[in-house]
């Protein structure tokens, strides 16, 4: 596999001076352990990956290496990128949701995810309170009955329409799993193509007073546009089911409630090699931590208007300097690995 044929498309998110930053810093020392070692950062078409991305690049300049600019490619390819060597790194692995990507790349024989970059991801089906409340709807189960259902249909086929997800992130095939397991094939239509568009559609319907339904996840800036136990709730799942390498995981939740997820954590994925032969990264991957929090708020930033490359860079840098002793901590770290 070549890596032209893999990842045909420049991300074009990164400027030239990426390196320059970190590597103002360290200029004099001619002894960082990336010197002469080029990295090639992934990441899917989900534009708001780019801020958790650049912050693992901004890093890997301060200890020395390469980075090249992102390539965007979704997730099924670059896990495959990944471990054939085409690529370095992704910084938004999602486990347990990309189990079945990293198993059919190789898993731990050739790929590489330890740490915890960021804890704490939930996922699931919600819909607008004002129908929730006025309805009594709790349980995406109740879909099928065809009075429900057809609250939530917008193109008068009795269908429910649901925004879902996009085909390869992972997330459509829970979806399309679930729809079978809960026996709403013949009542939820799955809405899919570009999920900003999409969920652009479904904000607009929410605020012409219109019932909504439709999946999301955080860290993502939709849950600060409709807010969880105000403007919209969260559906429970009648019973845990899942695909795949997910198959045997219980989704519900200490408290007893079930929204048909369990709660992820985004990890980086690396080239396996890679790390054995660069151990500063290696430490880096590891210890590298980002609140869901602070995802979220960047990303809605991004959805208020400032998400230009120049801006996410913005970002990225101001969190730096607003959580220096942090980043200087892991950097501090990755060296003392190298040595």
């Amino acid at each position: 596999m070549t890596f032209p044929s893999v990842l045909p498309r420049w991300r074009g998110l990164i400027a030239a001076g990426l390196l320059a930053a970190g590597a103002a810093a360290t200029a004099t020392a001619q002894d960082l352990p990336g010197k002469g070692v080029t990295v090639q950062p992934l990441q899917s078409s989900i534009a708001e990956e780019t801020f958790q991305t650049l912050l693992v690049s901004r890093a890997l300049a301060r200890l020395g290496y390469t980075v090249q600019p992102i390539r965007e490619v979704e997730y099924p390819t670059a896990h495959v990128a990944i471990a054939n060597g085409d690529a370095t790194f992704m910084a938004d692995h999602w486990d347990p949701l990309h189990a079945d990507f990293y198993k059919n790349a190789g898993g731990d024989a050739k790929l590489s995810r330890t740490g915890a970059y960021s804890p704490g991801a939930a996922q699931g089906y919600l819909i607008d309170k004002k129908t929730a409340d006025a309805h009594k709807i709790t349980n995406i189960a109740q879909l099928a009955d065809p009075a429900i259902a057809k609250l939530f249909d917008t193109d008068g086929d009795g269908k429910a329409d649901m925004t879902g997800c996009n085909p390869g992130w992972g997330c459509e095939a829970v979806i399309e799993h679930q729809l079978d397991a809960y026996k709403l094939r013949a009542h939820v239509h799955h809405v899919q193509g570009s999920y900003a568009a999409l969920m652009a559609d479904t904000i607009a319907r929410f605020k012409q007073g219109r019932p909504i339904l439709y999946y999301t996840w955080t860290p993502y800036w939709v849950s600060g546009v409709l807010r969880p136990g105000r403007e919209v709730t969260w559906l429970q799942v009648p019973f845990s089911s899942l695909p795949g390498e997910q198959a045997k995981l219980d989704t519900k939740l200490p408290n007893g409630q079930n929204y048909g997820f369990v709660m992820n954590t985004q990890r980086i994925v690396a080239n396996k090699d890679f790390v054995a032969r660069n151990p500063a990264a290696a430490k880096l991957f590891e210890v590298m931590q980002l609140p869901v929090a602070d995802i979220n708020a960047q990303n809605l930033r991004m959805r208020d208007g400032e998400n230009k490359p120049a801006d996410v860079e913005r970002h990225t840098d101001a969190w730096i300097k607003a959580h220096q002793k942090t980043f200087d901590g892991w950097i501090d770290q990755a060296l003392k690995a190298a040595h």
